[in-house]
C-alpha cells in the first residue's frame, strides 16, 4: 500500500523536531553578526578572542556529536535531546552572566556541548514510515535553514535593544522552549528503525576516513564552515567603518539573503535537471571566492560590500543545500549515518578553526589578512574538488528480514547485487536488516520483492 502524505503523527513530529533543532540553532547562531561590535564591551576584548567566542561550540559540537547519538542508540532518544538543551541552555546562562570574553567563550563551550543533531535525527527516523521520512528530514533542515536566515535578521535588532547579555538569555529561553516542544509537543512512538543510516557505527569510521569521494565532500564543509565563520569576525566591523550603524544591518541581510535564494534556487534546479551538481559547486566557489575578493578591494564602500554580501550568501547557500545530497550519492549502502557524523564533525570543525584563525588573522593582520586566508583555503578546496565525481542520482531502501545465518546473507547480497538497478547491498545478518543503494530509473521493486521474500 502507497501512502501518499504525511499522517497526522508524523507531521506533529516533523513540526516539533524542526521546531526543536531549529530554536537550538537560532541560539547558536544569533551572537554571529553582532558580537564582532558588541563584544567591545568586555574588558578583556580582543578580535582574537571575539573569534573564539564565535566559533567555541563547534569545538564539543565536533567532539560529542557522534558520540551522543551512538549513545542516544542505547539510552533513548528524547533523554538525550532534552538533556542536550538543558547543556544548551546553562551554557547560555553562563555566557550571559559573563563579565569578561573569557566567561563569553566558557559558555559557548558549554553551548556546544549539548550536540543533539544524531538524535534528533534518528527520532525523527523512529517517527515516520520509510517512504515519508525524506519529507521529514526535509522539514528539519528547512528549519536549520530559517534558524540562519533568522539570526542574521534578528541578531542585530536584539542585539541593540538588549545587548549581549540580552541574546544569551534569550537564547537560553529558547533552549527551555525546546524542552517543553520535546515533553509536550512530541508524539509518543514506539517504533525503532535501524539506525544505520542516521547513526554513525564506530566500526565503520575508519573505513570511511579512506574514502576519497568522502574526504572531498567533508573537506568541503571544513573549508565553507571556516570561511563563514572567520568571515563574520570582521564583516560586522567592516559594514559599521563603511557607515552603515550596527542596528541597520538586518536591513542588509534580509534582502540579500532574499535575493540570494532569487538566483540560487534556478541555478540549483537548472543543474538538477542537467545532472551537473559537481559543477554547480565549483560555480558556488568561485562565487564565494570572487565576493571575498571584492570585499578585500571594496571593503571601505558601503555599495561594495552589499553587492559582495549578495554574491557570497548565493554561493554559500547553493553549496549549503547541495551537500546533503552529494554526501548521499557518495555515501555506501549502509554507511548513510556513519558518512553524516564525520561529515558534521568536520563541519563543526570548520566552524571553531574559522574563529579562532579568523579572530588572530584579524588582530594580527586586519580584515586583509582574513579575506586572503579564505580565498586561499577556497582556492585549494576547488583544486581538490577536481577529483569529485559526478555520479547518478540514487536512493536508499531499507528491507527488514528474519535474522539470518552467514550463509543465508551472502546468497541474498548476491541475489541483490545482480538485480537491475541495484548499485549497492549491504546485509547485515545479526541486524536482520538489508540496505540498498538503487537507481530510481531502473529499479524493479516486484523482482526485489520476490528476492528477499524467501529470508523474511
Amino acid at each position: 500500500m502507497k501512502h501518499s502524505g504525511l499522517n497526522r503523527t508524523e507531521k506533529k513530529a516533523a513540526a516539533a523536531l524542526a521546531s526543536i533543532f531549529g530554536l537550538r540553532m537560532l541560539g547558536l547562531f544569533l551572537i554571529m553578526p553582532v558580537l564582532a561590535i558588541y563584544g567591545q564591551q568586555y574588558p578583556d576584548y580582543t578580535p582574537l578572542l571575539v573569534g573564539v567566542a564565535i566559533g567555541a561550540y563547534g569545538l564539543t559540537q565536533a567532539l560529542l556529536q557522534i558520540p551522543m547519538g551512538i549513545l542516544s542508540d542505547r539510552i533513548g532518544r528524547r533523554p538525550i535531546i532534552i538533556a542536550g538543551l538543558a547543556i544548551f541552555a546553562i551554557g547560555s546562562v553562563v555566557a550571559a552572566m559573563a563579565e569578561t570574553m573569557q566567561g563569553v567563550i566558557i559558555g559557548r563551550v558549554i553551548q556546544g556541548a549539548g550536540a543533539i543533531a544524531g538524535a534528533v535525527l534518528a527520532l525523527a527516523a523512529d517517527s515516520a514510515r520509510e517512504d515519508q521520512r525524506p519529507k521529514v528530514m526535509a522539514a528539519i533542515g528547512m528549519g536549520i535553514g530559517l534558524s540562519f536566515v533568522l539570526a542574521l535578521i534578528l541578531g542585530p535588532v536584539l542585539g541593540n535593544i538588549i545587548g549581549m547579555s540580552g541574546l544569551f538569555w534569550f537564547t537560553a529561553v529558547l533552549a527551555v522552549g525546546g524542552m517543553l516542544l520535546m515533553w509536550k509537543g512530541m508524539p509518543v512512538t514506539h517504533q525503532k528503525v535501524p539506525s544505520r543510516d542516521v547513526l554513525p557505527v564506530p566500526a565503520e569510521l575508519g573505513r570511511l576516513m579512506k574514502n576519497t569521494q568522502l574526504q572531498r565532500l567533508n573537506f568541503g564543509i571544513f573549508v565553507l564552515h571556516v570561511v563563514l565563520t572567520a568571515w563574520f569576525v570582521t564583516l560586522p566591523l567592516q559594514l559599521v567603518d563603511a557607515g552603515l550603524a550596527a542596528q541597520h544591518h538586518s536591513w542588509l541581510y534580509l534582502p540579500t539573503l532574499l535575493l540570494s535564494f532569487v538566483v540560487m534556487i534556478p541555478m540549483m534546479l537548472i543543474l538538477l535537471r542537467k545532472k551537473q551538481q559537481v559543477l554547480g559547486m565549483r560555480l558556488a566557489m568561485l562565487m564565494l571566492i570572487i565576493s571575498l575578493s571584492a570585499i578585500a578591494v571594496f571593503s571601505g564602500q558601503l555599495w561594495g560590500l552589499v553587492v559582495s554580501v549578495w554574491v557570497f550568501f548565493i554561493g554559500f547557500n547553493y553549496l549549503e543545500a547541495s551537500f546533503p545530497a552529494l554526501l548521499t550519492q557518495h555515501a555506501p549502502a549502509g554507511s548513510k549515518g556513519s558518512a553524516s557524523g564525520l561529515f558534521t564533525t568536520w563541519q563543526f570543525s570548520g566552524a571553531f578553526v574559522g574563529g579562532v584563525a579568523g579572530g588572530y588573522l584579524f588582530q594580527s593582520f586586519g580584515a586583509i589578512g582574513v579575506m586572503l586566508f579564505c580565498i586561499s583555503l577556497l582556492v585549494c578546496w576547488l583544486i581538490l574538488s577536481i577529483g569529485l565525481l559526478q555520479v547518478s542520482a540514487t536512493t536508499r531502501l531499507n528491507i527488514t528480514t528474519r535474522i539470518l545465518s552467514p550463509e543465508e546473507a551472502r546468497e541474498l547480497t548476491q541475489l541483490l547485487g545482480e538485480a537491475n538497478g541495484v548499485e549497492e547491498a549491504i546485509v547485515i545478518p545479526d541486524e536482520g536488516a538489508t540496505y540498498l543503494k538503487i537507481k530510481k530509473d531502473e529499479y524493479d521493486a516486484e523482482a526485489i520483492k520476490v528476492v528477499v521474500a524467501r529470508f523474511q
